[in-house]
C-alpha cells in the first residue's frame, strides 16, 4: 500500500474506531459491572464497580488523542462535534425501529429488544453532558500541553490529557446518570452516596490504567500514519 493510501485509510481508521466505540458506549452504559481486584480501594474495596460504557468509551480516548496528534486540534474538534451527532442519530434510529410495529413471529419481543437498546432518559442525559463537556477538553488539554512542551513527550499530552478529562466525564456521568436525573426524571431512585462513589472510583480507576496502557499505541500509530501532518507537511499545531 502506498504511503498515501496507508495515510488515508488511517485516517478512515481512526475515525470508524471513534465513532464506533461511542454507539457502543451509549448502548451498552445501564449495564453495571464489577471486576475483582487483588487490593482494596477506597469506595470501591476489592471490586471496580462501573458502568458497562466504560470499556468501549475509553477507546474514544485513544481515538481522538491519536487524531489530534496527527490531524491537530480543529480536525479533533470536527471529529468530537461528528461523533455527539451521530450519536443523536443513532438514538433517532433505535427510537424509531422501537416504536415501529413487532411482526408477530419476531423472535425478539418488544419488551426485550426496548430493554437491551434503549436507555433511561437518565442514562442518556448523563452520557450525552458528558461527551460534550470531556471530549472537548480533551481536545484542548491535549493541545495544550503539546505548544508547552514544542510538541515533545507525546506521553505526556496523551495520559495528562486523558487522564483529566476522563475524571471530568466519570464525574459527570455518574452523577447525573445515577444520582442528578433519577430524582429529576423520576427515572428510579437516586443511588446512595457510597455507590455513587464506587461507581466514581472504579471507573475511573479502570480508564486511568487504560489511558497509561494505550500510550504505546498512540506511538505506534503515529509512527505508522507520520510525525505531524501525515500528508507531509510541517507538524499540525492547530
Amino acid at each position: 500500500m502506498r504511503s498515501e493510501d496507508r495515510v488515508h485509510a488511517g485516517q478512515v481508521a481512526l475515525v470508524g474506531l471513534f465513532v464506533t466505540a461511542l454507539v457502543t458506549a451509549q448502548l451498552t452504559a445501564s449495564k453495571l459491572l464489577m471486576f475483582q481486584i487483588p487490593f482494596e480501594l477506597p469506595y470501591t474495596g476489592a471490586a471496580l464497580v462501573m458502568p458497562g460504557a466504560a470499556l468501549a468509551y475509553a477507546l474514544t480516548f485513544f481515538a481522538s488523542d491519536c487524531y489530534s496528534e496527527l490531524y491537530g486540534r480543529r480536525a479533533a474538534q470536527v471529529l468530537v462535534n461528528v461523533g455527539f451527532a451521530m450519536t443523536l442519530v443513532m438514538l433517532v434510529l433505535v427510537y424509531t425501529t422501537m416504536e415501529a410495529p413487532i411482526a408477530p413471529f419476531s423472535g425478539v419481543g418488544q419488551s426485550e429488544f426496548t430493554g437491551v437498546l434503549w436507555s433511561s432518559a437518565n442514562i442518556v442525559t448523563g452520557s450525552l453532558l458528558a461527551y460534550v463537556v470531556s471530549q472537548n477538553w480533551d481536545v484542548l488539554a491535549f493541545h495544550a500541553i503539546r505548544r508547552r512542551t514544542d510538541g515533545a513527550h507525546l506521553w505526556l499530552r496523551n495520559v495528562a490529557s486523558t487522564a483529566s478529562s476522563q475524571a471530568i466525564d466519570t464525574v459527570i456521568f455518574v452523577t447525573v446518570a445515577f444520582w442528578l436525573a433519577p430524582a429529576t426524571f423520576g427515572a428510579g431512585d437516586p443511588y446512595a452516596s457510597g455507590e455513587i462513589l464506587a461507581l466514581i472510583v472504579g471507573q475511573y480507576v479502570l480508564k486511568l490504567a487504560i489511558a497509561v496502557a494505550d500510550t504505546p499505541f498512540v506511538y505506534a500509530v503515529r509512527e505508522l500514519l507520520g510525525d505531524g501532518d501525515p500528508l507531509g507537511g510541517e507538524p499540525v499545531t492547530e
